[in-house]
């Protein structure tokens, strides 16, 4: 697959934190950390972009919400953030574990404006891991990025076999991620879910992002509604109307599309109306009706998103927004999911 030009990171790093009660936090998030082997230690909260015992940008709110959130954290969520090595130039093929400029990018955008939808009724674990650079993913050199991209999954099978050992006790999981996050987390619920014990625990998998081809799990179906449990849910969108790009005209395959303003997966149009909340640049601004939803073949189509200067917005491609696009969506859905599978 081809995914030349999706790039997750245009979002500025913000470096205010958004105030929340700190009682239940031992640490702050902290990038001065340095890995002597090369490898991440789990045992070290450092070595976690967000995690249940420190304070970092997934426990933040947007403004809006503070009065409407009532925290039980009765679920956990793996997150597996996308990419933020996006410097195709540089020789590495891999993120260094301890760069710190690239874990305050990660922290600051996808930590920040995707994960925090999960924090009402969960805790949240997102393991640093070194990442694929973002040429892995166009570049001819096939035997490269899978080497970079295993490399970057050992780091995410090794956090969660830790997670699993040391936090999780039986407690019913949400495994989430976007972009690069979703390779990795697909392949994450091939090996530790599908016919398995944990397959039990598993709340819903929020899998943004990237292709899922519909016959890819055996036995995790997608989720038919915003009801189901146990199944997965993923998308891509684009401009409505868009159909270039030739790394989707080229897919020989079907993908599942689920709609997140009526989680059918159906090509039924979904007007403005049933977007309850996007969160853009600004993050404790929400906007209701941000943008509309259709599914269209292997994609999500949406309208221009409607906000101040969007006359300068000229890309077609929404992959930036697969999640914040449909923010307050997301975050009642969850809270839905968790709700029936604890009546189960």
């Amino acid at each position: 697959m081809n995914f030349k030009n999706v790039v997750f990171l245009s979002v500025p790093i913000l470096l205010i934190c958004i105030s929340c009660s700190k009682n239940n936090y031992v640490q702050k998030s902290s990038y001065q950390f340095k890995s002597e082997s090369g490898f991440p230690d789990y045992a070290d909260l450092n070595y976690w972009a967000a995690h249940p015992w420190k304070w970092d940008p997934s426990d933040s709110i947007p403004y809006p919400l503070k009065n409407q959130t009532l925290k039980d954290t009765s679920t956990d969520v793996f997150f597996i953030y996308p990419t933020s090595f996006v410097d195709n130039n540089n020789e590495k093929w891999n993120a260094a574990i301890d760069d710190s400029l690239i874990n305050i990018k990660t922290d600051y955008s996808s930590i920040l404006y995707q994960a925090s939808v999960f924090n009402e009724k969960c805790r949240i674990f997102s393991p640093r891991y070194r990442q694929a650079n973002i040429k892995a993913f166009y570049t001819s050199d096939k035997t490269k990025a899978q080497e970079a991209l295993d490399t970057a999954y050992s780091d995410i099978k090794h956090a969660f076999e830790y997670y699993l050992k040391n936090w999780n006790h039986e407690r019913p999981i949400i495994i989430a991620s976007h972009s690069q996050g979703t390779v990795h987390a697909a392949r994450l619920l091939k090996e530790f879910f599908e016919g398995k014990y944990l397959q039990n625990l598993l709340v819903c998998a929020y899998i943004i992002g990237m292709p899922i081809a519909y016959n890819y799990f055996k036995k995790i179906p997608s989720c038919k509604d915003s009801l189901s449990t146990g199944c997965y849910v993923t998308w891509r969108t684009f401009k409505k109307g868009y159909v270039d790009p030739l790394y989707i005209s080229n897919e020989t395959f079907k993908s599942t599309v689920v709609n997140p303003l009526t989680w059918k997966q159906d090509t039924l149009y979904a007007p403005l109306n049933l977007n309850i909340g996007g969160v853009l640049k600004n993050f404790n601004k929400m906007k209701t009706g941000v943008v509309d939803a259709q599914v269209h073949e292997n994609i999500l189509w949406a309208s221009k998103p409607k906000f101040f200067g969007n006359i300068f917005l000229k890309g077609k491609n929404y992959h930036i927004g697969d999640i914040n696009l449909f923010y307050n969506n997301i975050r009642q859905n969850v809270r839905t999911r968790i709700n029936i599978y604890n009546l189960k």
